[in-house]
C-alpha cells in the first residue's frame, strides 16, 4: 500500500491509502494500527473471501470474514456492501412513519456510529454499545447499472435534482466493522423454554427497552428488530447455566437474567444503515451547526489551523480552502481561510436534501442543508455556447464566452469590496466522475491550465462538470450572525415585479443603475437581465435599503460578467 494522508469527513478522521489493487483505504482510530490486515490481499482477495465467508442473517449482503494472519494475528470482520441509494425494502420499517427512509451513506453511517459511541447525547451514565467501525474500502471499478441494485426511479430522481453529480452512485462501498462475540436476542430464546407467543411478547419488550434507551440518547433505528440486540458470549453461558439447573422457576430466571442485562445496557447494537438522530437530536444538531456556521462565516477570511487533509490556495485574489469529497472522489474549494467551514459544503450535506429549482432554463436549486443553512447551487456552464434565445448569437458572448466558476468568485468578491451589492459565494464543487458532453469552447480551459490545484492538476478541467455553491441572501452576513428573529428574504426584480413590491418602471431603473454602476468600476454587466438581480424584503415585504436609502440591490449571477478597461 502506499503512503497514507489524513482526511476527515463529517468528522470522522480517516488515514486514506490506495490498495496494491488500485482501491482507496479508508481507516479509522481503531483500524490504523491494522493497516496491513486491511490491503485487499489479506481479506479481499476471490479465493479468500470466497472460502472463507459466512452470510449473515439479513436483507443486504453482509458477512463475517477472518482475515489472512499478518504478524501472527487474524481479524474477525463483519464486511458489507453499502446500500445507499437502494430502496428501503417496506417490509423493514416497524413504524410507518419511518416511509421515506433513506439508506445512510458509509461516511453518514461511521459518522453516526462514531457519535453514538461517544455518547455526548442525552444521559451521561446510559451508553449504547457498538461494533467499531474499522474501514470503508472503495473498489477502483464502477459499477454497471445492472449491477448496482439501485433502485431506477431513485437514480433517475437523483440525476434530475443533481445534474452532473449522481453517477457517483455507481461506485461500490465496502463497510467493515470490528467482529463482536455474541449472538442475537431470537438465537438466545432458542436456550429458553417458552412457548411461541410468550417468545414473541419478550422479544418485542426487550426491543422497545432498547429502542427506549436509543431514544433517551437521541438515537433511533428505522428498521429496529431484536436480531440487532447481540448479548455477550459470557452472558449467553450464564442464561444457559441457568437453564440447566432444571428448577421449575429456571426459565423466568433466564428470562429476568436477560431484561437485566438489557437494563442495565450490557448488549451491543449492530446494523446501522437506518440509524438516525431523533428528531429531536438533530433539531440540536442542526441549530448548533448553523450557529457554528454563521459565525464561522462571518470570520471566513480569519485563518484558522489548518489540518493534514486541507491546504490554502489563492485563485485569482480569491482564498479558498482545498480539500477532497472522498464521497464522490470530487475536489472542493471553499472560499476563506477558514478551515471549519469545508464540512459544511461536502457534496453528502446538500447534493440529496429536498430542491427547489429557481430556473426553467437553467440548472439552479436551492436548498436546506442537513446542516439547517439555506444555500443555492448552479451547474457552471464554463465551456458552453448557450443556446437560450437572445442568448445564441450575442456577439459578447462569442467574444468573451462565459466565466469560469473561479472568475465569478472573483469578480463577485472584488464587486462587494468596490460598494456593489453580490450575493456571497461560497464554494466550487468539482465532481469525481467524468462529464458525457464535449466543451463546445475550450477558451478558458487553456487560460487556466496553468492554475493548478495543491497536487498539480489543473483547477479546471474540461472532462469534469463544476458547481458553484453561494449564500442564499437573507442579510448581511455580519447582522445574519447576530440576528436572532426573521431574516430577509430575496426575491428577483422580475418577481418582485409580479407580486407588486415594485413595478415595472421601478426594476428597469434599478437594473439600468446597476449595469451603470459596474460600467465606472470597469466592468461590463450589460447582459444582466432582471432575474440576476435580487432584493431582499422582510416578512412585511419592505425592501431593505442601502445607505443611501435606495433599494439594496444585490446581484447573484456572474457567469456573463466581465471586467473592461476603463477608458
Amino acid at each position: 500500500m502506499q503512503k497514507k494522508t489524513l482526511v476527515n469527513v463529517l468528522g470522522v478522521v480517516y488515514a486514506h491509502v490506495k490498495t496494491t489493487d488500485g482501491g482507496d483505504l479508508y481507516l479509522t482510530r481503531f483500524a490504523e494500527k491494522y493497516q496491513k490486515h486491511f490491503d485487499t490481499p489479506n481479506w479481499y482477495e476471490a479465493n479468500w473471501f470466497n472460502t472463507h465467508k459466512i452470510k449473515l442473517k439479513g436483507t443486504g449482503s453482509v458477512y463475517k470474514l477472518p482475515t489472512k494472519e499478518v504478524d501472527g494475528i487474524s481479524l474477525d470482520l463483519v464486511v458489507k456492501n453499502c446500500r445507499v441509494g437502494e430502496d428501503v425494502p417496506l417490509d423493514t420499517h416497524t413504524l410507518q412513519e419511518f416511509c421515506d427512509a433513506e439508506f445512510n451513506s458509509p461516511w453518514e453511517e461511521f459518522s453516526l456510529v462514531m457519535e453514538m459511541r461517544e455518547g455526548q447525547y442525552g444521559p451521561r451514565e446510559l451508553k449504547i454499545s457498538t461494533q467499531r467501525p474499522m474501514v470503508i474500502y472503495v473498489p477502483p471499478d464502477m459499477m454497471q447499472m445492472w449491477q448496482s441494485g439501485r433502485s431506477k426511479a431513485k437514480i433517475n430522481r437523483i440525476r434530475a435534482k443533481h445534474p452532473g453529480i449522481d453517477l457517483d452512485i455507481l461506485k461500490q462501498y465496502k463497510m467493515i466493522y470490528e467482529w463482536i462475540e455474541g449472538h442475537s436476542l431470537p438465537e438466545i430464546f432458542e436456550h429458553i423454554a417458552v412457548d411461541d407467543y410468550e417468545r414473541v411478547n419478550h422479544l418485542k419488550a426487550l426491543n422497545n427497552n432498547v429502542m427506549s434507551d436509543l431514544d433517551k440518547k437521541g438515537y433511533l433505528v428505522a428498521d429496529m428488530k431484536p436480531e440487532h440486540i447481540i448479548i455477550s458470549e459470557y452472558d449467553i453461558e450464564r442464561i444457559k447455566e441457568i437453564g440447566r439447573t432444571q428448577s421449575p422457576d429456571s426459565s423466568k430466571e433466564q428470562i429476568y437474567y436477560l431484561y437485566n442485562l438489557i437494563d442495565i445496557g450490557k448488549h451491543s447494537l449492530v446494523d446501522y444503515e437506518l440509524l438516525l438522530r431523533t428528531p429531536q437530536h438533530e433539531d440540536e444538531v442542526k441549530d448548533s451547526r448553523r450557529h457554528s456556521y454563521l459565525d464561522d462565516q462571518r470570520d471566513r477570511f480569519i485563518p484558522t489551523p489548518m489540518p493534514d487533509h486541507l491546504t490554502n490556495m489563492e485563485i485569482f485574489g480569491m482564498p479558498y480552502i482545498y480539500g477532497h469529497a472522498e464521497s464522490t472522489g470530487g475536489h472542493l474549494w471553499v472560499v476563506g481561510n477558514n478551515a471549519r467551514l469545508f464540512d459544511y459544503f461536502l457534496p453528502e450535506r446538500w447534493r440529496k436534501t429536498p430542491s427547489i429549482r429557481l430556473s426553467d432554463t437553467k440548472e439552479i436549486f436551492y436548498t436546506i442543508t442537513k446542516d439547517n443553512i439555506h444555500l443555492v447551487w448552479e451547474t457552471s456552464r464554463v465551456g458552453e455556447m448557450p443556446d437560450e434565445e437572445g442568448e445564441r448569437y450575442n456577439p459578447k458572448i462569442r467574444e468573451f464566452g462565459i466565466n469560469s466558476p473561479f472568475e465569478e468568485f472573483a469578480i463577485a468578491h472584488q464587486l462587494n469590496q468596490l460598494g456593489i451589492s453580490c450575493v456571497y459565494v461560497r464554494a466550487v464543487y468539482m465532481t469525481g466522475t467524468s462529464k458525457i458532453e464535449a466543451s463546445a469552447d475550450i477558451r478558458r480551459y487553456e487560460s487556466h491550465k496553468n492554475i493548478s490545484d495543491p497536487e498539480g492538476n489543473p483547477i479546471l478541467q474540461e472532462n469534469h462538470n463544476y458547481i458553484t455553491i453561494r449564500g442564499y441572501y437573507n442579510g448581511p452576513d455580519q447582522w445574519v450572525a447576530e440576528q436572532k428573529g426573521a431574516l430577509y428574504v430575496p426575491v428577483d426584480l422580475a418577481r418582485a415585479v409580479t407580486k407588486g413590491i415594485i413595478d415595472e418602471t421601478q426594476c428597469r431603473m434599478l437594473l439600468n443603475k446597476v449595469k451603470e454602476n459596474l460600467k465606472d468600476v470597469g466592468y461590463d454587466g450589460s447582459l444582466l437581465k432582471h432575474n440576476d438581480l435580487l432584493l431582499a424584503t422582510s416578512d412585511k415585504s419592505e425592501i431593505m435599503k442601502d445607505s443611501t436609502g435606495n433599494p439594496l440591490v444585490i446581484i447573484c449571477n456572474f457567469e456573463l460578467i466581465w471586467k473592461i478597461r476603463l477608458s
